[in-house]
């Protein structure tokens, strides 16, 4: 369960309030677990737990999903706050 510690923290790295943000941070992501399977080569156990937890998080479209943003989904009140997105 060594290589779980990396990858734990994708799972916890909140998306960005501002929308035009998202697809910076889903590739940034995706970029991340892609070197991070091919340089590390975590163990089958690790991989299938983070993808089950991957999974279930976006499915469930809990708000932390960065491969997308589910429609049913709302933006958080600090989203519409031009003083929050201006920055």
């Amino acid at each position: 369960m060594y290589c779980l510690q990396w990858l734990l923290p994708v799972l916890l790295i909140p998306k960005p309030l501002n929308p035009a943000l998202w697809f910076n941070h889903s590739m940034f992501m995706g970029f991340y677990l892609l070197s991070f399977l091919l340089e590390r080569k975590p163990c089958t156990i690790c991989a299938l737990l983070f993808l089950a937890a991957l999974f279930l998080i976006c499915y469930s479209c809990w708000g932390n999903c960065f491969l997308y943003h589910c429609q049913d989904a709302t933006l958080p009140d600090a989203a519409h706050d031009p003083a929050i997105v201006g920055t």
